[in-house]
């Protein structure tokens, strides 16, 4: 038993000098190595002692176990009496030096040297990192461990930051859609009216945590300031400008319509849109921009439009550019020096089409301008409406009684003088007792009792009430035409029919005149019955000037609304001319079509023209755009390749400015609900996402592009970029 105890205590531990000398550390496993790193350096009592004579003088060095705690790697041997390193000894190399990893250092007198001049080494470094990552992941793996776990919070960071801009955003789109002023007069925690986009913040607030916590604890970006609003609607328009020039240069062909008006702040505006057909095959008119002019004059506008024109169309594509629309502005249409003169002498194909709309309200204009009975009449009929609007009395009166307000005339737009007169018919004896009571009442004063008595009059006169019954009849035609006029998907092809539909229900009315009888009832008790020939007389006259009206409206209709050399190609695919184009081919029209589009192949265009018109499954459609519709439907663009394209440029070539003045509204009511002046790029921002609400919403990463535009616009200081 004593012999075994001895045998225990003779084993030196795993850690010491002996231990690691006898069986080396690179020969252990993985568990013994482990156990000899926890253990740590074997700090023994040594017998270390060195004498030394100086000058004569002896000393003796005994060496003091404070260097073990001084030096975390120094460890000894007792039974050699000397200093050795601990993680030398453990991964020795034949770079170590032996004296500190076999015959261990004695020398007391230079030890403090030695050990600053050993720990200094590479060697000893180098073991000295084998040692520290014994048993865990290798320092390139903690070092990706550890960008990992950097990238995951800085991404976490970004995710949260993303997500409070993105609801900002929101806000921001919602203002703009419905045109709301984002800006309030005092926007402090206290106030109580802070504005709408600030009420929609805090709205989404209450019903989003993150949003709350960070509008309460936000130090770096809060995102509410007015600098931040400004530069997200920067951002917002340019991602909506790089679709739309995105779905342009998809297009295959591409029209503009322009228009300019002094907005109430004095400031001339000219205002851009875009047409051209998407890759859904859907007509798209597209606001592009409000530029600002210095003046009206051509060369200004001229200017500003090829410079944008410049931007959408690079250098190559400007055969793309086949049609240009204007309001019908001297300044825009001169031929010599106007805008399109201009325009069209960079862009060869951009045709100049004359706004339809615009030309409809002339004709009418030419239809009464000249015959000053009838001038007088409309005169006359815009008067109720004024009699109305000048006194709420007199329209507490009117609702009373007529129940039914009166729409007030415009000089210039038609729609509104067909709305007064169809008004003014159908409430006609409801309107003589308004006047009537007006007349009667103790409350009136009398020029208002004197004017009651002239309306009185003037529809119980006969020649008044002739008018109103003939123009009763042509309005509703000229409200269908105009409404035809007003629709997007409107081309050249349908303009021809509807235009031939307005001309021969005008010869209709024109043919039935003789049978316009008006009624006994719109005969007064006022006047005496007129003698027979003053009657006679009277009627003649009536049915000359009704029928100079139907011939002056017919007439001009028929020139202003005839095809200019560039667009008789409308009738090529004129649906109810197909059959007549199968017997006797339009070859006039064909060779008028390639001389102004010269990219189309004529002889491969009338083969397929030839085989449509034959083709009585196609007679039935009735405009270019059904056409181009059932074509691509049918994946028969291969086939009819120069029909398509010829469709295509039919559709894309507007015929109405109405999307420009839709764009003149927008920008009357931005500027009113917010002020009356404003940075033109924030007034461009704010209109787009009014007139393009719905180009915002099919854009499903819309959201994501702002955001990735907002970040690097500048360097911010909250971070919203992903590593």
């Amino acid at each position: 038993m004593a012999a075994v105890l001895l045998t225990v205590e003779a084993q030196p531990p795993p850690n010491s000098v002996r231990s690691l000398l006898t069986y080396p550390f690179a020969r252990r496993t993985m568990a013994e190595k482990l156990q000899v790193k926890e253990l740590g350096p074997d700090k023994p009592e040594i017998q270390l002692t060195q004498a030394t004579k100086e000058k004569s003088k002896a000393y003796n060095r005994t060496f003091c176990r404070s260097w073990f705690q001084r030096k975390s790697w120094l460890t000894g041997c007792g039974t050699a009496n000397a200093l050795f390193c601990f993680p030398c000894i453990l991964f020795k190399s034949d770079k170590c030096d032996l004296t500190w990893t076999q015959s261990g250092q004695t020398d007391l007198k230079h030890l403090s040297e030695r050990i600053k001049k050993h720990e200094s080494s590479r060697v000893h470094m180098d073991n000295s990192v084998k040692l520290a990552v014994l048993g865990k992941t290798s320092i390139a793996a903690q070092l990706d461990d550890g960008h990992r776990i950097a990238l995951r919070r800085h991404n976490e960071e970004v995710d949260k930051n993303r997500h409070i801009l993105s609801k900002i955003i929101d806000c921001i789109k919602f203002c703009g859609a419905f045109e709301l002023a984002m800006r309030g007069h005092e926007e402090s925690d206290s106030s109580d009216n802070p504005g709408i986009f600030r009420g929609l913040v805090d709205l989404m607030a209450s019903i989003d945590h993150d949003l709350r916590q960070h509008l309460e604890n936000a130090t770096v970006f809060k995102g509410t300031s007015k600098t931040v609003q400004n530069e997200i609607l920067d951002c917002m328009l340019a991602v909506l400008r790089e679709r739309i020039v995105e779905e342009v240069k998809a297009a295959k062909f591409l029209a503009i319509q322009a228009d300019e008006t002094t907005d109430i702040s004095t400031h001339c505006q000219l205002v851009m849109v875009l047409r051209y057909i998407d890759q859904r095959n859907r007509i798209q008119e597209r606001f592009f921009e409000f530029i600002k002019l210095p003046n009206a004059c051509a060369d200004a506008i001229a200017s500003a439009l090829s410079e944008r024109l410049r931007f959408i169309l690079p250098q190559g594509q400007e055969r793309k550019l086949i049609a240009q629309a204007y309001d019908g502005a001297a300044v825009m249409r001169g031929t010599t020096g106007g805008v399109q003169r201009k325009i069209q002498d960079i862009y060869a194909n951009a045709h100049y089409v004359h706004c339809y709309a615009h030309q409809l309200n002339l004709v009418m204009q030419q239809a009464t301008s000249h015959i000053p009975q009838i001038s007088h009449f409309f005169s006359d009929i815009a008067g109720f409406a004024s009699f109305f609007t000048k006194s709420s009395k007199r329209t507490a009166v009117l609702d009373e009684v007529v129940a039914h307000r009166l729409p007030s005339a415009s000089a210039t737009r038609w729609n509104f003088n067909s709305r007064a007169v169809n008004t003014v018919y159908e409430h006609k004896d409801d309107l003589v007792r308004c006047f009537q009571t007006i007349r009667n009442s103790e409350g009136f004063d009398a020029p208002t009792k004197r004017d009651a008595g002239g309306f009185v009059r003037m529809l119980e006169d006969e020649a008044f009430c002739f008018f109103l019954a003939l123009f009763h009849k042509i309005m509703p035609h000229v409200d269908m035409l105009y409404n035809h006029l007003q629709k997007r998907n409107i081309d050249s092809v349908t303009i021809a029919g509807i235009t031939q539909t307005f001309i021969s229900r005008m010869q209709a009315i024109r043919e039935a005149l003789p049978n316009l009888v008006v009624d006994e009832e719109y005969r007064g008790p006022v006047q005496d019955p007129p003698t027979k020939r003053r009657r006679t007389l009277g009627e003649d006259r009536q049915h000359h000037l009704a029928l100079e009206v139907c011939d002056t409206i017919m007439s001009h209709a028929k020139e202003r609304f005839s095809f200019t050399k560039h667009l008789v190609s409308a009738t090529l695919l004129q649906g109810d001319l197909f059959q007549q184009h199968s017997k006797n081919f339009p070859d006039a029209a064909l060779q008028t079509t390639v001389e102004a589009y010269p990219s189309l192949d004529k002889a491969r265009l009338k083969t397929e023209l030839s085989l449509i018109y034959d083709n009585e499954e196609f007679q039935s459609c009735s405009g270019a755009l059904a056409l181009y519709q059932v074509l691509m439907e049918n994946n028969l663009q291969d086939t009819f390749t120069e029909t398509v394209s010829l469709l295509n440029i039919l559709i894309t070539t507007p015929m109405t400015t109405s999307e420009s003045e839709r764009c003149f509204s927008t920008l009357k009511r931005i500027k009113t609900f917010l002020r009356n002046n404003m940075a033109q790029d924030r007034l461009n921002a704010l209109a787009m996402l009014s007139i393009e609400k719905k180009l915002t919403q099919e854009l499903p990463d819309f959201n994501t592009r702002v955001i990735e535009k907002f970040a690097t616009q500048k360097d911010r200081r909250a971070k919203f970029l992903y590593k």
